[in-house]
């Protein structure tokens, strides 16, 4: 969670967002400064000790310090060795939501928090020293490229980010709107690497979408919880419920998280007055419930739509109508993201930014869910070509042959209705047969090899395929989830 905006790293946005958008709290903003210096305060007296430097460790610092500006063999700024200890004492955390950010980062994270930021749109953090899509924005050129949730990034435009620090590898991954990155990523059941190519660009600052089907079930799409969600939520819920809706989907796949007083003003819209939305619980194992009020129960059903790329506040969400107002969760175990953080950056003074986690969140019932996942009552996988990876051809895909690119194109060629007969990647005969078939009709040579045209075509028809939602069976079971008989 985070009190101030979104997730974390959103400088990373400028290319990904780094972190969790996890609910979060913007501390200097809502915590003036006498009450936050008494909280610091207070909790160092709880560990039998002032706040701040004792004379001793401070001289330590004071002596690496002069050690290097007077004995270091290359002249080194001062302002960067000052950057460099405090992101060391952030690092040493060992928290990939705890980070420090110099002041442009620190710009780029405000500006993700208001719902504004260009990159290729994608949530990272780090897992055991790996760089980690926790998922794409819906829309971005992360999830039009095929970049899925829990895919491992290895480089950047032939770079490699193993060694990195997430804020390190953001600034490897993000760029200027309209440059490429070419990243290549390991994948859970592929044997090799797989290569994707992004076009940065500005990400669609619009964060709720909604629609009322024929059948009078009504779908909103939240895509993250930025300042401005929960006005454009109400509005488009009261849209709905104008209209006659008899039921409700709420759809947060791939929506990574943001502020958690947002996800609160949400959630309580749908729960009865009084209803726990959310617990906070503090170092000490202090507990603070957040409590619904002026909401109501509703009197039509509700379902919460999540896949593995659904985090933080998305799992507020999901968590609060699932345990305390009777709704169901539907589609997949979610990301697993437990804890809060507040952004720090006034106190700094200089325009940088901590970000620190301060908290675990629970759910209403006291269940932490971080690195599990809100369980869905109605577990429905996506189709394999919701997550298949794309082509990446490097020559032209021949029989006789065995690769990533050959797998990928036997399980698209399979999803759209022709038979291949295997998915291992071996370039077959019944490959052969699939792929002359689907040139047939598609008014391509026909040569039973995926040339640079075939690919394209067959990943063109396999974007069509996906943008029917008729054949979003996740969306369609949380449909029936709730329909009334």
């Amino acid at each position: 969670m985070y009190f101030k905006g979104r997730t974390v790293f959103t400088f990373v946005l400028l290319t990904m967002i780094a972190s969790v958008l996890v609910t979060l709290t913007v501390a200097d903003q809502l915590i003036r400064p006498d009450a936050r210096g008494a909280a610091v305060v207070a909790a160092a007296a709880d560990e039998g000790g002032a706040p701040g430097l004792k004379k001793e460790e401070l001289a330590k610092l004071n002596a690496v310090l002069e050690l290097i500006e007077t004995r270091y063999y290359e002249k080194v700024e001062r302002e960067e060795l000052l950057d460099g200890a405090v992101s060391g004492m952030m690092e040493a955390l060992d928290d990939p939501y705890s980070v420090y950010m110099e002041k442009d980062d620190a710009l780029h994270f405000s500006e993700s928090i208001e719902g504004s930021f260009t990159g290729i749109g994608a949530e990272v953090t780090t897992e055991n020293g790996k760089i980690v899509v926790v998922s794409p924005i819906k829309g971005s050129p992360a999830e039009k490229s095929g970049l899925l949730a829990k895919d491992v990034l290895i480089s950047v435009n032939g770079e490699s980010l193993d060694g990195l620090n997430l804020q390190q590898a953001v600034g490897k991954i993000r760029g200027p709107k309209g440059t490429k990155a070419k990243i290549v990523v390991q994948r859970s059941g592929n044997a090799e690497p797989i290569q994707l190519v992004l076009i940065r660009d500005d990400i669609d600052v619009e964060t709720v979408y909604s629609n009322l089907r024929s059948d009078g079930v009504g779908i909103i799409e939240i895509r993250q919880f930025s300042l401005n969600t929960a006005k454009r939520f109400k509005e488009e819920l009261a849209k709905l419920e104008q209209a006659g809706m008899n039921g409700l989907v709420l759809d947060v796949r791939n929506n990574p998280g943001g502020v958690l007083p947002i996800v609160v003003e949400i959630s309580q819209l749908m729960m009865k007055d009084g209803a726990t939305v959310v617990q906070v619980e503090d170092r000490n194992g202090n507990r603070d419930q957040t409590k619904a009020k002026g909401g109501e129960a509703k009197s039509y059903p509700i379902a919460v739509l999540t896949n593995k790329g659904s985090a933080s506040a998305s799992e507020i969400l999901a968590g609060a109508l699932q345990e305390a107002a009777g709704a169901k969760v539907v589609g997949e175990q979610s990301f697993g993201k437990g804890t809060v953080q507040v952004s720090y950056n006034k106190a700094l003074g200089d325009g940088s930014l901590v970000k620190m986690t301060i908290a675990k969140w629970l759910t209403p019932n006291g269940n932490w869910i971080h690195e599990k996942g809100i369980k869905p009552d109605i577990v429905v996988q996506p189709p394999d070509l919701y997550t298949v990876a794309r082509i990446s051809l490097q020559e032209t895909l021949k029989p006789d042959s065995l690769s990533e690119a050959v797998r990928s194109a036997q399980v698209m060629l399979h999803g759209l209705g022709y038979e291949p007969k295997r998915e291992d990647g071996y370039y077959g005969e019944e490959t052969v047969n699939a792929v002359r078939q689907f040139q047939s009709e598609h008014s391509l040579p026909v040569t039973g090899e995926i040339d640079v045209k075939t690919a394209q075509t067959l990943e063109q028809a396999v974007i069509k395929w996906i943008q029917d939602k008729e054949h979003d069976t996740q969306l369609l079971e949380a449909v029936k989830a709730v329909s009334r008989k």
